[in-house]
């Protein structure tokens, strides 16, 4: 009876299709992709501001069924640089059109077409890739800050200006229409084997949400260009066995804050280095959420100087396609 059962088994999944492919998130500006991302991905994989240029980096996060895997890539929004760092962020995004079996083109209720010119043409390429036979969903979010009589002219707009790819109304910040565009994603992938371990979460190492959640701590605690200046680097990452005091185990790790002028770095630590302990503090929080355990962080504050502008400098900082 057990060999008749495994029998059963082994034809009932040699049978059951799987599909998996790559669904590459790509728009404006702070229309909610990472938001998106994270509702989708069901985890916290990518920081989220209310400021535009949040995300810097392309950034996966995978989920997993029995007979789907959906590799999700978050992207910086789509900009006209005006510095090298920019110029990078803009081939992450660009990179997205490459080798996406699903574009998620991401708009929302306040978003136009003519932001600038670079927008414009990306927009285009995003057409062509449509009428070639790409699956394009256009995802109009932010929903819940409009009326039904704009909703219905901006779906007719929409459907105008990109006329191969489906258009879906979502607010990725109340959930709503989320659950929809997930199974109609799942139902757009290619027939696939999986291309990662079916436990694997995304491609980025721990260090890596490390940095991210510090700059998320420091767009959120500062104002005007100062964020926008700043990269986080983690020196030191080191887990501990559990003890009595920490049954968990704990991580100590060491991150520096780097800025371009000697001037932000005063801004930065803030007087008598309040500003830096609030930072430092509240990124203490998160870190300690997402890796469950406790967490002693210490951050350090020094200049690279003009490192936005330095391509040397911003292929160590992971800001390199090759």
């Amino acid at each position: 009876m057990q060999r008749i059962f495994a029998i059963k088994y082994q034809i009932k999944n040699y049978y059951l299709m799987h599909r998996a492919g790559f669904v590459n998130i790509v728009g404006n500006p702070n229309v909610g992709k990472s938001t998106l991302m994270n509702a989708l991905v069901g985890e916290r994989i990518s920081i989220i501001t209310s400021k535009a240029q949040t995300t810097r980096h392309r950034i996966l996060g995978i989920v997993n069924g029995e007979d789907f895997q959906m590799v999700y890539s978050d992207t910086p929004g789509v900009l006209k640089p005006n510095y090298k760092l920019q110029e990078q962020m803009l081939e992450f995004s660009r990179s997205a059109l490459v080798d996406a079996d699903v574009l998620l083109y991401v708009t929302d209720v306040q978003d136009t077409t003519d932001r600038n010119s670079d927008c414009a043409e990306f927009l285009e390429k995003v057409k062509k890739m449509a009428a070639a036979g790409t699956k394009v969903i256009l995802v109009l979010n932010k929903i819940d800050l409009t009326t039904q009589e704009t909703l219905e002219r901006l779906v007719d707009f929409w459907q105008k200006t990109l006329p191969q790819a489906s258009v879906v109304p979502i607010s990725a910040k109340e959930q709503f229409g989320v659950n929809q565009l997930f199974e109609i994603i799942k139902n757009s992938l290619p027939e696939s084997e999986p291309f990662f371990p079916k436990d694997q979460l995304t491609d980025k190492p721990a260090r890596f949400f490390v940095n991210e959640i510090i700059r998320e701590k420091i767009l959120l605690c500062y104002d005007k260009e100062i964020p926008y200046s700043v990269e986080v680097e983690v020196e030191s990452f080191k887990e501990e066995e559990p003890t009595e005091q920490h049954p968990k185990g704990i991580i100590r790790i060491g991150a520096v804050i780097y800025v371009e002028r000697d001037s932000q770095k005063g801004i930065i630590i803030g007087k008598a280095g309040s500003a830096l302990k609030k930072v430092g503090t509240e990124a203490r929080k998160d870190i300690e959420a997402f890796f469950d355990k406790p967490v002693y962080l210490q951050l350090f504050v020094k200049v690279d100087r003009d490192w936005r502008s330095n391509q040397s400098r911003l292929k160590h900082y992971g800001y390199d396609l090759n």
